[in-house]
């Protein structure tokens, strides 16, 4: 797949959030550059990117789509992102693996905050990007105002490279801010090249003005003639606006109305002069140019019919179907059209392709020949901590072991979900990023493995303890022919400091407990404690074993064990116990303008508020720490999602066990033992 030119494949990916049209402009991409010969729409369902029948179902990307064309000789591959954060691990991940990101927006400009994490990332990682004002046909906003909402939430500066020419309240063209040249939308062709009105003239010559001085800041040069107003040659503009590019020191923006073609053509041709290519974004990630084969995974698929599929991108070298990486053999190498795979023989450096049956891979590996992944180069971050959990369990009891594989499975595909086992509460939970993302993974067990699955809340793993001290006596006495059983101990029982843990004591002298029965003792009293007389685990107390009696025939392992929980059975409800409850230490980030209604969220959820800063690095945002009940944490991502536009987040640990007491707690030991 190189290009006719002798360059390399290059990537572009398409990220932004929900409904910014970022599908509709993969779909222009894919047409302009001769991959397919008519767009497809989300009404009819015949679209290369979501072809998934969950992305059907929703009218939205829950994947990434990748496909590939030529444009002017260059070969292209671009990937598209799902929008919703439920899957921004799949859009990290993508990100990873291209050589510009292309940030699809909203021409509204109350829609533009959502995209602050992704810029974040693409901040962070040193990833060139430029930004593409869509559905720019339908603005209401100008673009002065979309581009000051803009650079609020990008760290790096933004250039604007386009401003919209207007017919009344219509928009129907644009002036290249470089070329000084103007053009007229045609919808489904090329834009026309026109004479600039005279009403686009002065907004023309200031927004120039001000990308002038955004470049400059970046070249001394170029700053003399502008401090001099000595008008620069404009491959002087395109060479420095190409290396701030490049170098990730500067965003352009350009604009367009991807569904209607309107500026796709002039999209392809900034990325064509300007993105850097497989072998600038191999060296950025610090890869050495000569050496053997290498390509990275990132993103792993168990397509029905053909196995594990690991789409990769090819750094370095060339791969050849049937050679050996990483002690597993290629079987298969298949470039991407949507859900259409076409079998080639090899891969060359800049390309994109899935490889087959790679077992042992996984997502974030380095891949070559050797074996061995250059020291230090193409670092993997690590997934995003989970926010959102769900108790999933088969319809059918029979197909336990099946789901378990078929979860593990799909957990390689989207690194971002989590599957646990809660031992303690005998659930298997399955956590990630929101309520989506897990209903699509549930699609997901239906539609590809014929699995009925069953979600609920996940139990709160709520502890007991005591707040009194007492002395009990237990003996366990049994005689049915033969041996008999006995075992007698005495154990005091005591409450300890909060977070102090179970403490065993031995003050057995002069042999009333031999010393082998001991441990046996202990373990009854552990095994007791696992659900105590609330039905809950006991935690926060100690027990002390300091007399007791033994039989030289009778008595046993098993008997002092059945004492000590009899002792326990009967001395814990003594001694006032009491339930305790998680508390989680929570930091919410989020938009400053939401913060109010974000400490409403955490005073309603029975929590409270530690205090706010600003969050360090996040121009605009703060974050809210505060103490939750594990109760209340439960759906908290959906109502900070709900008033930040879907960009706020939260992060937490666990903190302390606090006290429950009153109605909120009768519910909790009434609810636990109906399903005793």
């Amino acid at each position: 797949m190189a290009n006719a030119s002798g360059g390399t494949t290059r990537c572009a990916v398409l990220v932004g959030p929900y409904q910014s049209g970022k599908t509709a402009l993969f779909e222009a991409l894919l047409h302009a550059t001769g991959a397919i010969e008519r767009k497809g729409t989300s009404n009819a369902g015949n679209m290369v990117g979501d072809a998934s029948d969950e992305a059907r179902k929703r009218q939205a990307s829950t994947e990434l789509s990748i496909g590939h064309g030529s444009y002017l000789e260059d070969h292209w591959v671009f990937i598209d992102t799902p929008g919703s954060v439920e899957f921004a691990q799949e859009t990290r991940n993508a990100c990873l693996a291209a050589d510009i990101a292309i940030v699809v927006v909203d021409s509204e400009a109350q829609k533009i905050p959502a995209c602050a994490p992704i810029l974040k990332f693409l901040d962070e990682h040193d990833i060139p990007r430029m930004v593409f004002i869509n559905k720019i046909d339908t603005a209401t906003d100008t673009v002065r105002e979309l581009m000051a909402v803009l650079q609020d939430a990008s760290d790096s500066p933004l250039a604007l490279r386009h401003v919209p020419i207007r017919d009344g309240e219509t928009i129907t063209g644009y002036a290249d801010l470089v070329s000084e040249r103007a053009y007229e939308y045609n919808p489904g062709g090329p834009s026309k090249l026109i004479q600039l009105p005279d009403t686009a003239s002065d907004r023309q010559s200031e927004a120039r003005a001000d990308l002038l001085e955004t470049l400059a800041d970046f070249d001394d040069s170029l700053m003399e003639k502008v401090l001099e107003e000595v008008e620069p040659e404009k491959t002087e503009l395109y060479d420095n606006l190409t290396e701030a590019l490049q170098n990730a020191l500067l965003v352009p923006v350009l604009i367009g109305a991807g569904e209607n073609d309107h500026g796709v053509q002039r999209l392809l041709k900034q990325l064509r002069h300007e993105a850097p290519s497989a072998t600038q974004t191999a060296e950025r990630r610090g890869l050495e140019s000569e050496g053997e084969a290498v390509a990275q995974v990132f993103k792993t698929m168990h397509a029905q019919h053909m196995g594990k599929m690991s789409y990769v991108r090819v750094w370095r070298g060339a791969i050849k179907d049937g050679e050996t990486l990483n002690e597993q053999r290629v079987s298969g190498i298949n470039a991407l059209l949507g859900a259409k795979l076409e079998k080639q023989s090899n891969a060359a450096a800049g390309d994109i392709v899935a490889l087959g049956r790679m077992d042992e891979v996984k997502t974030g590996d380095v891949l070559t020949p050797s074996g061995s992944a250059p020291d230090g180069a193409l670092a993997w971050p690590a997934p995003l901590a989970p926010v959102y959990a769900l108790a999933i369990s088969a319809a059918n009891r029979n197909d336990e072991v099946k789901l378990s594989g078929a979860l593990q499975r799909l957990a390689e595909e989207d690194t971002s979900v989590n599957i646990a086992h809660n031992a303690a509460m005998g659930e298997l939970i399955i956590s990630g990023q929101g309520e989506t993302q897990i209903n699509v993974l549930c699609e997901r067990l239906a539609n590809r493995f014929n699995l009925t699955v069953n979600t609920a809340r996940p139990s709160v793993p709520y502890k007991e303890t005591i707040k009194k001290t007492i002395d009990q006596h237990a003996r366990h006495k049994k005689q049915s022919g033969g041996h008999g059983q006995f075992g007698d101990v005495k154990v005091k029982i005591k409450p300890r400091q909060r977070g102090a843990g179970f403490e065993f004591i031995d003050s057995i002298v002069g042999g009333a407990v031999p010393r082998n029965y001991i441990p046996s003792v202990e373990d009854g009293v552990k095994d007791f404690m696992n659900r105590g007389p609330l039905g809950f685990e006991v935690v926060d107390l100690s027990v002390e074993l300091y007399d007791g009696q033994f039989h030289a025939v009778d008595s046993s392992d098993m008997a002092f064990k059945t004492a000590a929980r009899m002792a326990m059975s009967e001395g814990l409800p003594k001694c006032s116990p009491t339930l305790l409850e998680p508390v989680l230490h929570v930091k919410i980030s989020a938009p400053n303008d939401a913060t109010a209604r974000i400490q409403r969220i955490i005073t309603g959820r029975r929590g409270q508020i530690l205090g706010f800063q600003a969050k360090e690095g996040w121009k605009g945002w703060d974050e809210v720490e505060a103490n939750i009940p594990e109760s209340d944490v439960h759906d908290l991502i959906i109502e900070i999602r709900s008033v930040t536009m879907g960009a706020g987040t939260y992060e937490w640990e666990f903190d302390h066990l606090a006290e429950l007491s009153g109605r909120l707690a009768d519910q909790v030991i009434e609810q636990r033992n109906k399903g005793a």
